[in-house]
């Protein structure tokens, strides 16, 4: 009894598990999955709290610094003195001495061509620019999330098209069977009918690697560390958001382009360069220091002319450089910077060019599958009537094998198009949503 009820436990126990195992996963849980799993945003990430730790005025240049020396010298020597008396000539060897110095200096940039000041912004731009690239990773994860989990979504769809065209088969060689039975079929049908059967299992099988495959892509993606197989199972459609336009309204995708954060960074970089401009050209400038401290100087002898020689205080200094002359370094050095200035404004115009040329595409792309849907779905459901109609027609003798294949055929190419468009219009549905800076996560 006891042996029966541990078994009745165990069986739960794993019902539960497989259950947990099989549990269907949404979108929104994939999205969140790869934004909290993902490599390349996790890279970013620390690039960004790099840039954070790094804007500080101390990184700058603008905080006093203060530093403490000190330094102790134990020395061995001869001293030999010559005097006009000459009873005073002292020679004498393995003298001790001691030399001890210490300071404490405090000093603060007070004017350096306001190099300090750009400095500080260009760190503060560096901080936007890794937050704008922080955004853009996490648009092209969740676009890329998107796209692998609606093409699972479509392969799903493709596999119960040819599960569909299974049933015909099966449907068709059952009556197949029946009619040899009473002798009026003809060894032909049937071995016809059986080879059409294992081609079309033989596609299922293939379909199946494929959607195992798909899986496998997205799991990589949201970093998924359980059994792949057994961890995702999605019971989805493919649903599209048929309200976007180009110019106008809400969903405008010309004016989200505007908010483009991979746009945004390189925009920010043009800006960073013309601090880097100014940081240059402070290098002409004058720079003025200002220190001030406490030094302490002991020199103590076992023999010499002075025996112990002390000196401490504080002091204040002012400390003035300017540049005069380096070679023509510093105007080569600025000349550089403008120029790669120039070189983030072309690389902005480009990327801009770039963008705008995609989304037009890709929103004709986006219009022109809409148009193709009514039609499409039309014609799938034509043929699934046609198809229903020719086996009505087959079993009452009324039609040939050679039209329900014709059928069979039109039905599959009819669903894989359907299919197959939606998947169209949805990616790039995605991929305007990206550009534009409308993706949710």
């Amino acid at each position: 009894m006891q042996k029966s009820i541990y078994i009745f436990f165990i069986l739960c126990f794993s019902l539960l598990i497989n259950a947990n195992a099989q549990k269907a996963i949404s979108l929104n849980e994939a999205i969140k999955a790869a934004l909290q799993n993902s490599y390349d945003i996790q890279l970013v990430e620390n690039n960004l709290s790099i840039a954070k730790n790094n804007n500080d005025y101390g990184v700058a240049g603008g905080l006093p610094t203060l530093s403490a020396t000190a330094n102790n010298n134990k020395s061995l020597s001869t001293i030999e003195q010559k005097f006009a008396d000459p009873s005073r000539n002292t020679t004498k060897t393995g003298v001790d001495g001691n030399t001890l110095s210490a300071g404490l200096t405090a000093s603060v940039i007070i004017f350096n061509g306001y190099r300090i000041m750009a400095y500080k912004d260009r760190l503060a731009m560096i901080e936007k620019q890794n937050g704008y690239l922080l955004q853009a990773q996490m648009q092209n994860t969740t676009a890329q999330v998107m796209q692998q989990y609606y093409n699972v979504v479509r392969q799903q769809a493709y596999l119960k098209t040819i599960e569909k065209s299974i049933e015909t088969s099966r449907e068709r060689l059952d009556i197949v069977k029946t009619r040899q039975q009473i002798g009026v079929a003809n060894q032909t049908d049937m071995l016809q009918s059986n080879i059409d059967l294992n081609a079309l299992l033989q596609a299922k099988q293939n379909q199946l690697l494929i959607i195992a495959q798909a899986k496998t892509d997205l799991a990589r993606t949201i970093n998924n560390k359980d059994d792949i197989s057994s961890s995702i199972v999605i019971n989805d459609t493919i649903a599209i958001d048929n309200q976007l336009n180009f110019d106008k309204g809400a969903n405008s995708i010309s004016s989200g382009l505007n908010n483009n954060p991979q746009l945004a960074a390189l925009s920010t970089q043009i800006k960073i360069n013309q601090q880097l401009e100014k940081e240059t050209k402070a290098l002409m400038y004058p720079t003025l220091r200002a220190s001030t401290g406490y030094n302490l100087s002991s020199s103590s002898s076992a023999a010499g002319f002075s025996l112990l020689n002390e000196n401490y205080g504080p002091f204040l200094g002012v400390n003035l450089s300017i540049p005069l002359y380096v070679g023509g370094a510093a105007k080569k050095t600025l000349t550089n910077a403008r120029i790669n200035s120039k070189n983030a404004e072309v690389q902005t115009q480009s990327l801009s060019k770039d963008i705008y040329t995609n989304a037009y595409k890709t929103f004709d792309s986006y219009k022109n599958s809409l148009e193709q849907l009514p039609i499409e779905t039309d014609n799938y459901s034509m043929a699934q009537s046609l198809l229903s109609l020719v086996m009505q027609k087959y079993q009452l003798g009324q039609a040939t094998m050679v039209d329900v294949k014709q059928a069979q055929q039109s039905f599959e190419n009819a669903g894989f198009r359907l299919v197959s468009l939606k998947y169209t219009a949805k990616v790039a549905e995605i991929e305007l949503k990206r550009i534009s800076n409308q993706l949710k996560f």
